[in-house]
């Protein structure tokens, strides 16, 4: 099942984000994200793969954030995913089994029906992570978008290649990764 996928599909509040939305004392939307989860999404771009947001809700945060992270395919304001999800499939020219797309709440139920691997952040609803090929550890906005990417590209084998670039900046007397201290005395 994952050796195919090559398009990531995000949903953004509770799953880029915990899911709260934020108004400053001037009424403009503050959203929080995860680092992590933004270096996942580069790693998948740097593996040469490619990457969407569908949100169903419309903020300039969301945008300000794909650009950061060199995703060009936003689609903000659907409150029925599943039509978007097909212009998407369009755009990248992609059949759903080539698809992983993460998501928390009912609407994105459709979307998840759809892909080839559907992942339900662990603090999704229970209809969502009933519907999940896979349920992640961490909850939305605090990792679970790393910890997909992470898992996918391990089991295609391109986790070697991102790791690469930084063991390769290693230097040469230090071993390549370190245990971390345990119990120590």
């Amino acid at each position: 099942m994952l050796e195919r996928i090559d398009l990531l599909v995000l949903d953004v509040d509770g799953v880029l984000t915990d899911g709260r939305i934020v108004y400053d004392s001037r009424g403009a939307e503050v959203k929080a994200f995860h680092v992590r989860d933004g270096q996942g999404v580069k790693y998948w771009l740097r593996a040469g793969y490619e990457a969407a947001i569908l949100s169903g809700r419309r903020s300039p945060t969301i945008r300000r954030r794909a650009r950061e992270l060199g995703i060009a395919a936003v689609y903000e304001g659907a409150k029925d995913k599943l039509p978007v999800l097909e212009k998407i499939l369009k755009r990248f020219r992609r059949t759903p089994d080539r698809v992983c797309c993460i998501g928390d709440d009912l609407p994105d139920v459709p979307v998840l029906a759809r892909v080839g691997f559907a992942v339900a952040v662990a603090d999704a609803v229970e209809e969502v992570r009933r519907l999940a090929h896979y349920v992640t550890r961490a909850p939305g906005g605090a990792g679970a978008v790393r910890e997909t990417v992470e898992m996918i590209l391990k089991h295609q084998g391109a986790w070697a290649g991102v790791m690469r670039r930084y063991q390769d900046r290693l230097p040469q007397n230090l071993p390549a990764l370190r245990r971390p201290w345990r119990n120590a005395p």
